[in-house]
């Protein structure tokens, strides 16, 4: 493996790890509607867990209420099962045709309990990114200690991994403030 191919391969693991903690912020709940929030409840379809999105219409018609009309009737009560068992602290309203959600405001308290889960995500994130800079650095050692590299090549890859890294680090840092600004947002 020679250093560019490896350089690739963090890179994609650094970008996975930013795509899955863009995710954790989705299904973190502000004070609007917003149809990222059910991103992560599945529900059982013909045994099978599956993304409300994928059995329902999912929409946000007002700022505070989200709605969920299945295409099939009998999927009402599974749904509405499901956002019971998540932790998103919603209650279903089920008329029989459709679900609605409704936001309630967000307390000062939840706001800040909401913020820390955000800082937490983050921290997360950035704990996966500098891990796969150890990785990298060790993987560059090694082809550095099978004379594939020289000492100079492997002090230059390793100073583009941090370089990356870095650059990682902080997209993290300004999604995690973009959404601290969202959450605490009256």
């Amino acid at each position: 493996m020679d250093i560019q191919s490896l350089f690739t391969q963090e890179e994609e693991r650094m970008n996975k790890a930013i795509s899955s903690f863009k995710l954790d912020l989705a299904s973190i709940r502000t004070g609007r509607a917003s149809t990222t929030l059910l991103d992560r409840v599945s529900v059982e379809y013909y045994g099978i867990p599956t993304p409300i999105k994928q059995v329902a219409n999912v929409s946000a018609p007002e700022p505070r209420l989200i709605t969920i009309v299945p295409w099939e009737k009998n999927m009402l009560a599974p749904i509405e099962k499901a956002i019971l068992k998540s932790d998103l602290g919603l209650n279903p309203n089920n008329d029989g045709t459709m679900i609605r959600l409704e936001i309630p405001q967000l307390t000062e308290e939840r706001r800040k309990d909401l913020s820390k889960k955000v800082n937490k995500h983050a921290e997360e994130a950035r704990v996966v990114i500098r891990n796969i800079r150890r990785d990298a650095n060790e993987s560059i050692k090694k082809l550095e200690k099978k004379r594939d590299i020289t000492e100079d090549d492997s002090k230059e890859a390793q100073t583009n991994i941090q370089k990356l890294t870095d650059k990682k680090i902080k997209e993290i840092d300004e999604m995690k403030a973009k959404k601290e600004k969202e959450v605490m947002e009256v």
